[in-house]
């Protein structure tokens, strides 16, 4: 479980594919303190440590979730949102995140406005999942709150601080992005699918 609260930004160092896997190197100053089997959020995909190094670790993907995910479209280079699994009684500083990733979407607007950077994204709505106005949504793993939700498209609001401390500062315009939909609200989506 995580809260959506980025730690620290990783670098992508080497991608190795075996059989359908991929195995993902990151550089991150969490290096250190991680141990194999431990759960990371990477861009909101939770993948399990495999090995470790002093500033290097590894972990890998099935190919659901590089079909599910932006994992698959990973370069050497690029930027990784990081989260370490949440402790049992400490603070929930963003919302409950599981770390399994329901979609991806593409940003379609990037706009500045006074205090903070409004991104756009357009998903698939035909795969069931829902957006509700003030509700929580993860996007690349990053805890937000939804503004002008649509059936097929919302925004979301990123203030300095966060952009500057995930790999949104980086995100451009058609580029793909990992989406996990609040928890509660996908079992009340299902539970109301059942009643129709």
């Amino acid at each position: 479980m995580f809260t959506g609260i980025v730690e620290t930004v990783g670098t992508v160092r080497k991608l190795v594919s075996e059989q359908e896997n991929l195995h993902i190197t990151i550089e991150s100053d969490l290096s250190n303190e991680l141990k194999i089997d431990q759960s990371v959020a990477h861009n909101g995909v939770c993948l399990t440590v495999v090995a470790v190094s002093e500033t290097q670790y590894t972990v890998t993907a099935i190919q659901e979730t590089l079909e599910k995910s932006n994992l698959g479209s990973l370069q050497e280079g690029d930027s990784v949102n990081l989260e370490r699994a949440m402790k049992l009684g400490a603070r929930l500083d963003g919302h409950m995140v599981q770390g399994h990733v329901d979609q991806i979407a593409t940003c379609i607007g990037i706009n500045n406005a006074d205090g903070s950077t409004i991104f756009t994204f357009q998903y698939d709505p035909s795969q069931g999942n829902i957006t509700v106005e003030k509700g929580s949504i993860t996007v690349n793993g990053v805890s937000l709150t939804v503004i002008n939700s649509q059936a097929d498209q919302f925004s979301v609001a990123i203030i300095p601080y966060t952009l500057e401390h995930t790999n949104f500062k980086m995100l451009q315009k058609e580029a793909t992005v990992n989406l996990e939909f609040d928890v509660i609200g996908k079992y009340v989506s299902r539970i109301m699918q059942a009643y129709r």
